[in-house]
């Protein structure tokens, strides 16, 4: 049996190959990675109101493809949720009072909600707007470190920016109220004095052998 050229096995050779293949992987052990998704795809694909939408936050923000928005959606999603579930609960309830309040407190550190707005009726009123403004992205351009959004976009994926201490190298992470100010270039970055990059130094030896 040729097990390049499935086309020829018929079905009971096809039947074979799959059990020996889930035989395989059963004797490998259990596989713990989390496979659960970050993104929900919409229901109606081509709704043409929601595509503009989606187009205008991608070109605005300087976002790599629509999972982005996705992604920031059910998390939108999510929490909307948890706020509804907590507002069907009596206001004295102990799990209201507990959980919301925890979540208040992280969408407030967050810079999501300002520290007066203490009901979860605000929840409600959460945009992707909001979360976009958040983002490392965002704020490394409007902190002028960037020339433009995209700009922005590759200094944080060559790793140029830091938050605090820590070298941070993914846009879309969510910079918190305390952190704002902390952002800067990286100590070694070539870009706030450290070594030059690889093509500069390549440059300078060349011009040197002159």
């Amino acid at each position: 049996m040729c097990i390049r050229d499935r086309s020829t096995w018929g079905s009971k050779g096809l039947l074979k190959f799959n059990r020996r293949n889930k035989l395989a992987k059963a004797s490998m052990g259990k596989h713990y990675r989390n496979q659960s998704k970050v993104y929900k795809t919409p229901k109606r694909p081509f709704e043409k109101e929601r595509l503009d939408n989606e187009l205008q936050v991608i070109g605005k923000y300087g976002l790599k493809n629509k999972r982005e928005v996705w992604r920031v959606q059910l998390t939108l999603a999510k929490m909307r949720k948890a706020a509804r579930t907590l507002l069907t609960l009596p206001e004295k309830d102990p799990r209201r009072l507990f959980e919301g309040a925890a979540l208040l407190k992280r969408l407030v550190r967050y810079g999501l909600l300002s520290e007066t707005e203490t009901k979860l009726d605000y929840i409600l009123g959460l945009t992707v707007q909001k979360f976009m403004e958040r983002r490392l992205q965002t704020k490394v351009y409007k902190n002028q470190i960037a020339k433009s959004i995209h700009h922005a976009r590759v200094l944080i994926r060559q790793r140029h920016i830091r938050v605090g201490r820590q070298i941070v190298n993914v846009p879309s992470f969510m910079v918190r109220v305390n952190s704002e100010k902390q952002i800067d270039f990286a100590i070694n970055s070539s870009l706030a004095g450290g070594r030059p990059g690889r093509t500069k130094r390549k440059t300078l030896k060349n011009k040197g052998g002159e």
